[in-house]
């Protein structure tokens, strides 16, 4: 939300925690171009009363941003089915719900939707198996919404982030740091800002007139990677490069 205060846009923001929301309000001291609602982003009626609070203070909607994720971490057997759901209703549930009310707001408007999926919903790792399902369909729901709507003039777009330093207690232990940092061909996790760019990009109908559908990786090149290890130590006899064209047998 700085991103869009920053480039002079209304904006509502709703979230669970009403106490953070206070604390957001004054830390932005923005005025009247912030209001704050709290929401849970896994009731449909939570979520229609946000839209409607949105479009009642402000007189219109142009851009939703579907920004809400959860996981737990253990295998299939492990976690319970409650916890499945929990995640799926707030990190897939919830962009439904936002669609849905926003939809009829964003046709006045020729508005467009950015839904934060994440590199976990191209594809998988170990532990969190509820988060990646929920992501995956957080992308393939948007490229549906992007088809569907595309000829009311709504764009609807996705980023998926990868490690990004926003829950410091994930990289609080040095050795998962540190193994975050290896496997990222960029050297390091993600800051906001750099998924805040990425979203207010796509939402700009200036900018991104005609992108919709997509799921814009912003990653540090990890998903890039194949994983494979670098063979130049094992073979340190092979040439480094060769010039000219050679015949094939």
């Amino acid at each position: 939300m700085k991103r869009f205060l920053a480039e002079g846009a209304n904006v509502m923001v709703g979230d669970i925690n009403a106490a953070g929301l206070a604390a957001l309000v004054g830390e932005l001291a923005a005025g009247d171009r912030l209001a704050t609602r709290t929401t849970d982003v896994a009731s449909l009626d939570s979520v229609e009363a946000l839209v409607a609070a949105t479009v009642e203070r402000y007189g219109r909607l142009d851009v939703l941003v579907n920004n809400a994720g959860t996981g737990v971490v253990g295998t299939v057997e492990e976690i319970t089915p409650q916890d499945w759901q929990h995640v799926l209703d707030v990190s897939l549930s919830s962009v439904f719900y936002g669609a849905r009310a926003a939809l009829r707001h964003l046709r006045q408007t020729k508005g467009n939707m950015v839904n934060t999926a994440s590199i976990s919903g191209l594809a998988a790792n170990r532990s969190l198996n509820a988060y990646y399902a929920a992501k995956a369909g957080v992308v393939n729901l948007t490229r549906y919404l992007a088809i569907e709507h595309a000829h009311e003039g709504i764009r609807v777009n996705a980023v998926c982030p990868g490690p990004v330093d926003t829950r410091p207690e994930l990289y609080a232990v040095p050795p998962l740091k540190a193994q975050y940092d290896a496997n990222i061909p960029a050297g390091r996790v993600g800051v906001p800002d750099e998924i805040a760019a990425g979203i207010s990009f796509l939402a700009s109908n200036d900018e991104a007139s005609y992108i919709s559908g997509h799921a814009l990786v912003i990653d540090g090149a990890l998903t890039a990677w194949t994983g494979e290890p670098d063979q130049r130590p094992f073979h340190p006899d092979r040439p480094r490069a060769a010039t000219g064209l050679h015949k094939q047998p």
